[in-house]
């Protein structure tokens, strides 16, 4: 196993960093290394917040489900899915485009997260950790007024980046499910019953699949937060579609 291959294997969330900045040098290749990630027609369709400010980044840690280690982060960047300055270059340059619809929306959606697993797994190299947050598709509309974000410009992804304290190094890597049951040949198969429960049964301890699932049903996807990015998220489509 190459030292790429190793990192991208080790590499899991962290939470809790030590009280280090992380160098411009440090900052500069994270960033340069999510420019050269792949991007459709090399449009780059997405923007990069590099988040400096502490009052917002504190306000970020409230309204991102309340995690106060993000306050702390010594780096957050969001990446932006941007439809809007392609766009505005079009016309700027006189062309008379049609309106960005979801099909650019979900394009430039694609843009962004490539970019930011290109910015994590940089980071890796750098012995600094990093740590998704989905979160911020969630209040959709308060970090589009918190971020000044125009029409046609969608909080795709935020990371937050520092160095892992000893523990987070230490903790035991989360368990993937078998590849057998991920990687279909040629077309999607349905995966029945008993397979989805063998999938499964390695994470469900001594609860057993159904106690397990139902308790993992009820934390996640039927979650408060789970309901309120699906209402937000729809919200901005349908402000999206309203706008063209």
């Amino acid at each position: 196993m190459n030292e790429t291959i190793r990192q991208l294997m080790d590499r899991k969330s962290v939470r809790v960093f030590e009280e280090k900045s992380i160098g411009q040098q440090e900052k500069e290749a994270i960033l340069n290394a999510a420019f050269a990630a792949p991007t459709a027609g090399n449009q780059q369709l997405y923007t990069i917040l590099d988040i400096t400010d502490p009052e917002l980044k504190q306000q970020l840690s409230e309204s991102c489900d309340h995690q106060p280690f993000i306050a702390t982060a010594p780096m957050v960047l969001i990446f932006l899915a941007d439809c809007r300055k392609w766009y505005n270059a079009f016309q700027a340059a006189g062309c008379t485009p049609r309106r960005p619809g979801a099909g650019d929306l979900l394009l430039a959606v694609s843009d962004a997260n490539i970019a930011a697993q290109n910015a994590v797994a940089a980071a890796e190299s750098l012995g600094i950790g990093s740590c998704y947050i989905g979160d911020i598709m969630e209040n959709c509309e308060t970090h589009r007024r918190m971020l000044h974000l125009p029409a046609y410009v969608f909080p795709a992804a935020m990371l937050v980046f520092g160095y892992p304290t000893r523990q987070q190094l230490e903790r035991e890597k989360p368990k993937r499910v078998a590849m057998k049951h991920i990687v279909h040949e040629n077309g999607y198969r349905e995966l029945d019953g008993t397979e989805l429960k063998e999938m499964f049964l390695p994470r469900c301890g001594v609860k057993g699949f159904d106690d397990w699932m139902q308790a993992f049903c009820q934390r996640k996807y039927n979650s408060d937060f789970s309901r309120e990015m699906t209402r937000s998220v729809e919200r901005y489509l349908d402000d999206f579609l309203e706008e063209r």
